[in-house]
């Protein structure tokens, strides 16, 4: 499941968009702006977000059952999925579709000046968000640079509200200087061009983030520092020979499965085996708090050795 720092990032972020939602539409009707209106379509569905996102960290946290033995971990990248969905079919495509109508049928933007009150108090709100999950993320992302970080991390939540604000502030920019531009030089068809730039990056966006989701949802496993610490610890066992195979996925951001094969050495007994399989499982969860299920197959050498033959 998502860390507690994750859901206030997520709260924070749909308090804003909500204000901002409805602060864009009353702006948009009173103006007429097709820039306008495609932001204030991209705030609502923001907020839509949001919401999605809460639903999967609350549905991620119900116990393991017979129908999902290894829990529900899995439902907040579904959730998050969704949501690069809704980006893309309803943020994107009507943000497009606004400003292919404007471009057709152009019409001026009337008291340009609301829009520039709305669009600042809009980049400040919105800042203040990627501010927060920016924190965030850099309070998780270890000693790793910050695109290897999103692209490694495997809680969704986080990155999906970065690049929702990131794509939210740039935006902002295109609808400023849309309107601006349609209103100095008297071309409204301006006000539709920025409306089609706002659907491009929505829709670049949501495309990113769901290449990301469709990683976690097809059993992505822990990262190479964590495999290598796994590897460490084995190594550091007497009486093994060597792993055979290290198998590990991610149930949840905060939830790994591990599956190791291990050849232990022949001189020690059944006894003995089973000792250093239940000291494996404690060290390897002491130092990795994730690893929640480890399963140790335990071979003979000679038995590994004659399953290759």
């Amino acid at each position: 499941m998502a860390s507690s720092g994750s859901r206030n990032v997520i709260l924070a972020a749909l308090a804003a968009n909500a204000l901002v939602a409805v602060t864009k539409f009353a702006a948009a009707s009173f103006t007429g702006s097709s820039a306008m209106l495609s932001e204030a379509v991209h705030s609502l569905v923001d907020t839509g977000n949001q919401g999605l996102l809460l639903l999967g960290i609350k549905r991620a946290k119900r116990p393991p059952d017979r129908t999902h033995p290894f829990g529900y971990g899995m439902e907040l990248y579904f959730w998050a999925f969704v949501v690069a969905i809704l980006i893309f079919g309803i943020g994107a495509g009507v943000s497009i579709y606004e400003g292919i109508n404007k471009i057709q049928n152009p019409h001026p933007v009337t008291s340009p000046y609301i829009n520039y009150i709305v669009l600042g108090l809009a980049m400040i709100f919105e800042g203040v968000v990627w501010v927060i999950a920016f924190k965030q993320l850099r309070a998780t992302k270890g000693d790793l640079g910050y695109f290897e970080a999103i692209r490694r991390s495997k809680d969704p939540t986080v990155f999906t509200v970065l690049f929702e604000d990131t794509a939210a502030m740039l935006g902002l920019v295109v609808a400023f200087f849309g309107i601006f531009l349609s209103h100095q030089y008297n071309l409204p068809v301006l006000d539709g061009v920025a409306s089609l730039i706002i659907g491009a990056i929505l829709a670049l966006t949501a495309s990113y983030l769901a290449y990301e989701c469709k990683s976690l949802l097809t059993g992505e496993g822990a990262t190479r520092k964590v495999v290598a610490g796994v590897e460490q610890i084995i190594a550091e066992e007497s009486g093994i020979c060597g792993v055979n195979e290290l198998l590990t996925m991610h149930f949840g951001p905060q939830e790994i499965l591990l599956n190791v094969s291990i050849d232990f050495s022949d001189k020690l007994t059944s006894g003995e085996v089973q000792d250093r399989v239940s000291a494996l499982e404690h060290s390897i969860k002491d130092r990795y708090p994730d690893i929640k299920r480890v399963f140790i197959e335990a071979q003979r050498t000679h038995e590994s050795t004659g399953a290759q033959q």
